[in-house]
């Protein structure tokens, strides 16, 4: 891993950009290192556009400010490549990966660069399908896991359970977790 990754989640209210931006950061401090998860608030409704943020790092993260170059891009809605820069600030050699169905040629002709690796997954089939719903961000969280490698996928899986047994049925539990499951094995690059 990289000294300090930093990574832009787009999404709408409602779809839950907030709370994987979060899980990931209280997983990654489980795992030892220093992180910060955080939406950036303002008139967010259910389905506005909306941005969260995580910073992970093996040092303590001195930097108290949006992501504005971030490593990794993750889009959780891709209505939101029609008007919103997503890959805005992306490293060259960034990460952008997608909640699509869409094949990788028609999401780069949608967000208008080939900067960065693209790494697409139908999370909302995958959450219909698991969950009973579509709610996108803990299987892209999984499809983050297999693309950066950003930590085992068994510790997460534990603390996800913790987390989640606080608030939710246990059918509700094992929905995210196979959610979870099958992103981080169907996440596909697209190689151009």
């Amino acid at each position: 891993m990289k000294e300090m990754l930093e990574i832009r989640w787009h999404g709408r209210g409602g779809q839950g950009a907030k709370t994987a931006a979060d899980l990931l950061a209280q997983a990654a401090i489980h795992q030892g290192k220093f992180a910060q998860g955080f939406p950036e608030y303002g008139p967010e409704r259910m389905g506005a556009p909306m941005r969260s943020y995580d910073r992970i790092s093996e040092k303590p993260i001195t930097i108290h400010s949006a992501v504005e170059y971030p490593d990794i891009v993750i889009i959780l809605d891709q209505t939101l490549l029609k008007n919103i820069p997503v890959t805005s600030g992306l490293k060259k050699d960034g990460i952008i990966l997608i909640n699509s169905s869409k094949d990788g040629k028609e999401i780069r002709e949608l967000l208008k660069t080939d900067i960065g690796s693209l790494f697409i997954v139908d999370a909302n089939k995958i959450s219909k399908e698991t969950i009973g719903r579509e709610l996108p961000n803990t299987p892209l969280i999984g499809a983050l896991i297999k693309v950066t490698k950003i930590m085992p996928l068994e510790p997460f899986l534990k603390d996800l359970t913790k987390k989640f047994e606080k608030k939710f049925s246990d059918k509700i539990i094992e929905g995210n977790i196979n959610a979870v499951k099958r992103a981080f094995e169907e996440v596909k690059e697209h190689v151009q």
